[in-house]
């Protein structure tokens, strides 16, 4: 790994390593280094350069919301009122377990918001008794996701 301009350059050693543990992050370290040829503490110094690197930050285990009842996946546009109120809306958001999501973003909606809910009278009780209600929030608008069809990392 080099720093070239403040950004990152991998080799192909860092790529094998990543691409593995992208595939399955529990893959055994020992495993990883009988694949790429290098021995275990070669992988270890490696991953703790990409991290520090903030290249990566840590593992994580991918929880089936289908499995706990949780059916309606829905992207939620919401226009405040000001754009000062961002921050207290942000805030508020946070509070609300369903918000997976949460982005600044340019055009007509001050924030965009993925929820995930048990089905769509979760959603409308979500959208009326806890998002629309927040200081700030002039109105929404809701695109439900009828099925995710990509979903995926940048390609190393």
């Amino acid at each position: 790994m080099k720093v070239i301009n403040q950004s990152i350059l991998i080799d192909g050693i860092d790529k094998m390593i990543l691409r593995s543990l992208m595939k399955d992050a529990r893959t055994p370290i020992l495993e990883i280094a009988r694949q790429v040829g290098i021995s275990g503490a070669a992988i270890h110094q490696r991953l703790r350069k990409l991290e520090n690197s903030e290249l990566i930050s840590g593992s994580k285990f991918i929880i089936n919301p289908k499995v706990l009842g949780y059916t309606t996946m829905a992207f939620i546009g919401i226009f405040l009122e000001k754009a000062v109120s961002n921050p207290q809306a942000v805030k508020q958001l946070k509070k609300i377990p369903e918000v997976l999501e949460c982005h600044y973003t340019t055009g007509n909606w001050s924030i965009l918001i993925k929820v995930l809910c048990k089905d769509n009278e979760h959603l409308m009780n979500l959208l009326n008794k806890e998002i629309q209600s927040i200081k700030g929030v002039s109105r929404t608008e809701t695109f439900i996701s009828l099925e995710q069809q990509i979903g995926r990392q940048i390609k190393i």
